[in-house]
């Protein structure tokens, strides 16, 4: 199989996708409306609620979301052969993951930027609620933890991308005092941001930072992990737009040349995919292809996370009701480029199958550093950049995705820790709620000893998890379109998609723990299954009485709910 040919075909049929299904559900199911005031303007606050440039929230919202996820899931994925991962991350992105973003963003708008989680209260009920911040919260307990671990990994594995890593804080907060304070002009501050970004990569690449193998007592693992935990707990208590923004923005224009060079390296080169549409011979051990790959690739066909970041973040900052199209179902398409782009690297980034294979030797191996090594090889062989350059450019990337991720994910947590507070009826402030929350990540990042491996003991559990809410998220936009009598089928079908092979991954792997005697993830799933049943029972429940009762008035309905309550 010829990898051009691959990348052709995947990105006009996502770009299709965006131009023509996204163009269809925000006018026929969303009803995008120009003239509704959004939460951004009646509730501008400086800090949260913010009205924000289209494209620079895209940014925001995209790197939000993106994280390492869609490049770590279809890493892993190729393992049962590239077309299942193809299949599922192209149709995924288009008729799955826009419409999810897009809806919760939507969702969200129309009720004062509320979490999705403060929704599930008014269309699902009390219980439902609670259980569904129940497995929000374990949903970002992971998200920072894991990822904290990974960032860590390949700042110690790659050490040429430590100085872009740290060096983009820095490019990011004059970038933010240049667009809001000096008033310069977008496009400007986008060269200037994007040159400063590449220029640190070429000093990383010339100065890597190697740390010694211990470090105050930790090892350089650990360290890493520490800084990183520190960093994202006062970036999450900074104004959106004097880091996150400006950060983000950045970020996703520095995706996109990143993604750009990859394939162009791809269509000068033109390599051929090695590793087999569907391997036959997948090493011992290996999970079956369903339902586990709808759950090991998560970021990239559809995640729940997008919606707790569209709901908790970006909703607060939609200047216009229509940029939900561009900011929601744009950034899946994003993400949806970078998974293609992850699942041509790691299979036609080796010079044999062999190669590949002695890679794909075992489950969950290969990874980051198989797209980071492959893709490097690719972009060396199309372009001329040095390997250790190359290298160095794909590693940035999937570092600072990771670390924009974990900003939003410890910012949004603090939200949750608050949420729950208020349920139990006790006063959260900002500082505890923040500090609660490193607390928990940092516990489990540690929990199974001192160099930080612990965050990756639930890993199994995260791409489930990660599906689950995303169906659940579903659950909430189709009773909001039941009651406003519109086309539901286009939820309901992902919907009843997401949540079967989610819960069916949930008994594999409960099944699989205990023959492990692994109780700690044993427990974690068996939680995490009871919440997701009964939220869906419930779920179902106020979907049938939504048909029963009458049409809600939609301007009126978007008033209900407490104004004071703006998580």
């Amino acid at each position: 199989m010829n990898s051009l040919a691959l990348a052709v075909v995947g990105v006009a049929m996502i770009l299709l996708g965006y131009f023509l299904y996204s163009k269809f559900i925000s006018r026929r199911i969303f009803k995008l409306d120009p003239d509704y005031e959004t939460p951004a303007h009646r509730y501008e606050d400086g800090v949260d609620f913010v009205p924000t440039n289209k494209w620079v929230l895209w940014g925001h919202h995209f790197t939000s979301v993106a994280g390492a996820a869609p490049i770590v899931g279809p890493a892993v994925a190729v393992i049962w052969g590239w077309l299942p991962a193809f299949l599922w991350v192209t149709l995924g992105t288009v008729f799955f993951a826009g419409m999810h973003d897009m809806g919760s963003l939507w969702a969200s708008a129309r009720h004062k930027g509320l979490s999705i989680g403060t929704l599930s209260g008014k269309y699902i009920g009390r219980h439902g609620r609670n259980l569904f911040l129940v497995v929000i919260f374990l949903l970002l307990l992971m998200v920072n933890a894991v990822f904290a671990v990974v960032i860590a990994g390949l700042l110690v594995s790659t050490p040429t991308a430590v100085i872009p890593t740290w060096g983009a804080i820095v490019v990011a907060l004059l970038i933010g005092q240049a667009m809001y304070r000096l008033k310069w002009s977008l496009p400007i501050v986008s060269v200037v941001g994007v040159l400063a970004l590449y220029g640190l990569m070429f000093v990383g690449d010339a100065f890597p930072i190697v740390l010694p193998d211990t470090i105050l007592g930790m090892s350089a693992t650990a360290f890493w992990i520490v800084v990183l935990f520190l960093y994202a707990g006062v970036a999450s208590l900074l104004p959106v737009w004097v880091l996150l923004q400006p950060r983000d923005y950045i970020n996703g224009l520095q995706l996109f040349i990143g993604l750009g060079i990859l394939y162009l390296a791809i269509m000068i080169s033109t390599p051929t995919v090695v590793a087999p549409a569907v391997n036959q011979n997948v090493p011992e051990g290996t999970p079956s292809l369903f339902p586990l790959l709808f759950v090991t690739i998560a970021c990239g066909a559809i995640s729940g996370f997008h919606g707790i970041v569209s709901s908790g973040t970006s909703s607060k900052q939609l200047n216009r009701e229509p940029d939900a199209r561009l900011v929601g179902y744009f950034g899946a398409v994003g993400e949806g480029l970078l998974a293609l782009g992850t699942i041509i690297a790691t299979t036609a980034g080796f010079r044999t199958l062999a190669e590949w294979e002695s890679v794909y030797a075992a489950f969950n191996e290969g990874g980051v550093a198989a797209f980071v090594s492959a893709g490097g090889d690719i972009i060396n062989a199309g372009l001329g950049i040095p390997s250790s350059l190359s290298a160095t450019i794909l590693a940035t990337m999937a570092v600072l995705f990771a670390a924009t991720t974990m900003d939003t994910g410890v910012r949004l947590q603090r939200f949750v820790v608050s949420e729950i507070g208020e349920i139990m009826g006790i006063k959260i402030n900002v500082l505890v709620s923040t500090l609660v929350v490193l607390a928990c990540t940092m516990g489990l990042a540690f929990g199974a000893g001192g160099d930080g491996s612990g965050g990756m003991v639930i890993w199994p559990l995260f791409g489930t998890t990660n599906q689950l809410l995303a169906a659940l998220t579903l659950s909430i936009i189709a009773i909001m379109l039941i009651q406003r009598r519109r086309p539901v089928l286009p939820v309901l079908i992902p919907l009843v998609f997401v949540l079967v092979v989610s819960i069916y991954a949930l008994i594999v792997q409960m099944g699989q723990f205990l023959a492990e005697q692994n109780w700690l993830l044993l427990i974690l799933d068996m939680i995490i299954l009871v919440a997701a049943v009964w939220v869906v029972v419930e779920a179902a429940s106020s979907m049938n009485r939504a048909r029963k009762d009458p049409a809600v008035d939609e301007n009126a309905e978007a008033d209900e709910l407490d104004p004071s309550t703006r998580l």
